[in-house]
């Protein structure tokens, strides 16, 4: 850094002093940053811990600007800590394209640098646009870190002025935003695919259309789909949710379409899923579990969008929005037959694919600190870190439940040990051991007559081995097939396993 531009950051920085109120303070530094830099725009962003939100403090074009903090540049320096410099924004993977669009500026060059305060936790972002004569260099990038350094401390003094001073305004009340903003938050990850999965949340807020979500167990289907909900013009209506895998066929009419009084002996009348629905979501879970002639039963009620309970004879109106989800692959199923395809192309409106947690191992970090900080944070016990080696040994572990899987196995250690580290021997054994089954030779198949046929006993075998690997536990037998334990137990019933 020049000797110059030395004396200029400290002449601006005895001028903090002068300024006590947050947004005066920050219109005078970013003025005097943006000449300094030569920028077109400079921004200051707050980093929402809660919600997982950048907004700005204030901005040269004097508009507010909100946004996921898992989504642009700005928001890739305030969740890694680190500087960015980009010199060409559009061809940046993590440029996000919609503040431009809001904003009517077009962005050609960034840098975006975090605000840290004196516990190296990061509190906010300061951006730079469009720099008049070039991409910015490396000094620029001092000035800025220098800027941000200096700006930290009075930042959170005015932030703690600010709470004080609306405390007596603020509600415990849980508004349908807040809950949105809560769904939307847990869903974590920096990686690509979960980034186009909370931008596409984002981009479809304002509408109610259909959604069909697949992927494996424990990817977080349910999370997303009340994140759609709850982010939706339906957010003040009912969230509605039925695992199609736990409803026995001859009963899905009931639960779906309700039913009228005396239809039987002592039955009373009850509305169902569609009905208690109204003008909000059904989430149908697992719905890739259902017969044939159950689906036949749901296409018709979502193409007429009214239903008739059991034993009625008036149709009744719909308005709701249909999330389905499902762990099977669907397009396989429409080919065997044993999913219709007019269904799945009326669920189809807009579809999220879920990736396993095997696809996004970047992620994998991020997910297990958020899982535990949560949780030592809900049972009031010590804050503890992943020592490098335990955080070594999960990456190596294929999780075959997925985020459900690590969650899980996270919550137990937030429980069971004591100190604020977690080594390698903390972990479960299986988590620990090297794969056993990735070198077992196949055992070959014995004859059969088709290909369903051939389908049919692999997955018998596999059935009963991972029955045997859990000790009979039809829960932890069902993650590690990556399946539901309903799905488990409506094949093991199939195939004549007798699961103790």
């Amino acid at each position: 850094m020049t000797k110059t531009n030395s004396t200029t950051l400290l002449n601006i920085f005895r001028r903090v002093n002068s300024e006590r109120d947050l947004v005066p303070l920050m219109e005078l530094l970013t003025r005097e940053i943006k000449e300094l830099l030569r920028a077109d725009l400079v921004s200051v962003f707050l980093l929402d811990h809660e919600r997982c939100e950048l907004s700005s403090i204030v901005s040269q074009d004097n508009q507010q600007i909100r946004f996921d903090a898992r989504l642009g540049i700005a928001g890739a320096a305030a969740l890694n800590g680190e500087t960015f410099n980009v010199p060409r924004a559009y061809e940046h993977p993590l440029f996000y394209r919609e503040v431009d669009s809001q904003t009517g500026y077009h962005t050609r060059t960034v840098l975006a640098v975090p605000i840290k305060n004196m516990r190296e936790e990061v509190i906010g972002v300061c951006e730079a646009i469009n720099k008049q004569d070039g991409p910015f260099t490396s000094e620029d990038c001092e000035i800025l870190e220098a800027f941000a350094a200096h700006a930290a401390n009075s930042i959170e003094t005015a932030q703690f002025v600010q709470m004080l001073k609306s405390q007596r305004r603020k509600s415990r009340a849980v508004d349908a935003k807040s809950i949105g903003a809560s769904y939307l938050q847990n869903i974590v990850g920096m990686s690509a695919k979960i980034q186009a999965i909370v931008r596409l949340i984002d981009q479809i807020r304002d509408s109610s259309v259909d959604v069909l979500i697949e992927g494996e167990s424990g990817t977080g289907k349910e999370l997303v789909a009340k994140a759609l909900h709850y982010n939706s013009p339906r957010a003040d209506y009912p969230f509605v949710a039925l695992n199609c895998a736990a409803v026995p066929d001859n009963l899905v009419e009931t639960e779906l379409f309700g039913i009228e009084k005396g239809v039987a002996t002592g039955v009373d009348r009850r509305p169902g899923r569609f009905e208690a629905a109204s003008e909000g979501t059904l989430f149908l879970d697992e719905i890739g579990d259902l017969s044939l002639t159950a689906q036949a039963k749901i296409l018709r009620v979502l193409q007429e969008r009214s239903v008739e309970r059991v034993g009625g004879r008036t149709p009744i109106s719909l308005n709701l929005r249909i999330i389905a989800a499902t762990n099977k692959d669907l397009e396989a199923a429409m080919r065997q037959n044993t999913f219709r395809e007019d269904l799945y192309y009326r669920l189809k409106v807009i579809h999220i694919r879920m990736p396993s947690l095997r696809e996004i191992p970047e992620d994998l970090p991020l997910l297990a600190n958020h899982f535990l900080a949560r949780y030592c944070r809900e049972m009031n016990t010590e804050v503890k870190h992943f020592a490098p080696a335990a955080m070594a040994c999960m990456g190596r572990y294929h999780w075959p439940g997925n985020e459900r899987q690590l969650e899980n196995e996270v919550k137990r250690l937030a429980a069971s040990v004591r100190g604020s580290s977690i080594t390698e021997d903390h972990l479960d054994m299986q988590i620990r051991a090297p794969r056993s089954d990735a070198t077992a030779p196949p055992q070959p198949l014995p004859p059969v007559n088709s290909l369903p046929d051939a389908i049919a006993e692999l997955e018998r075998r596999m059935i009963e081995a991972a029955l045997r690997k859990s000790g009979g536990n039809k829960q932890k037998a069902a993650q590690t097939l990556g399946m539901s334990r309903q799905g488990l137990l409506k094949k093991a019933k199939r195939f004549g396993i007798l699961a103790h």
